[in-house]
């Protein structure tokens, strides 16, 4: 019997917790409707004035993580800094593609220039985490979701705004670039539930 509060107050909880996580996607601008009947949508990413953890741009934080690992190790820091960016193309824009696809209900996101409309992805915020073993922190992510036409993509349709997508992985996500992987995972599942409620 003295389990059932405990149990009750998890619930509760689990309540509170849930709506809050459900409001990460916001539509800020347009309307989604166009996308109704839409099978395919053409995907782009953008990295411009992205903050990085506590650094306002980008270049002070690469700068910073190449010294310290060149200082650890001569040429580790520069290796660090080309996998930073090849990441992008290798890793967060495939996984990006293949967990929006997963959870559309129908719309298949990737490189699809005969779509009508392609989804440009603008990362603003991102915070790599760490796991050093018995101390870690999730990454995290924030952006934006443009839908544009294609063949001109000054006419924007909609915008949202894609907030606190989390890394999480338990156990040896060590590298910053898994870690970072799935909080654009994260992003990708809830952007393309959203947009399927929504249609």
């Amino acid at each position: 019997m003295k389990l059932i509060p405990k149990v009750l107050a998890g619930l509760a909880l689990m309540a509170l917790v849930l709506p809050a996580s459900a409001q990460r996607i916001k539509l800020t601008d347009g309307s989604l409707a166009e996308l109704k009947g839409e099978t395919k949508i053409n995907t782009e990413f953008t990295y411009d004035h992205m903050k990085v953890g506590k650094f306002d741009s980008e270049e002070e934080y690469i700068q910073k993580k190449t010294a310290e690992y060149n200082k650890k190790e001569p040429g580790k820091g520069d290796t660090w800094a080309k996998a930073w960016v090849s990441d992008r193309a290798g890793r967060f824009e495939p996984k990006f593609n293949q967990l929006f696809t997963d959870n559309s209900g129908g719309i298949t996101a990737g490189n699809e220039p005969a779509a009508k409309y392609t989804l440009i992805f603008k990362t603003a915020f991102t915070e790599p985490g760490f796991n050093v073993g018995v101390w870690r922190q999730n990454a995290e992510m924030d952006g934006e979701a443009w839908i544009v036409e294609t063949a001109n993509k000054e006419k924007v349709v909609a915008k949202l705004s894609v907030n606190d997508a989390k890394g999480r992985l338990m156990g040896f996500d060590f590298d910053t670039g898994l870690r970072i992987q799935e909080a654009y995972a994260d992003a990708a599942k809830a952007l393309a539930k959203y947009i399927r409620k929504q249609l």
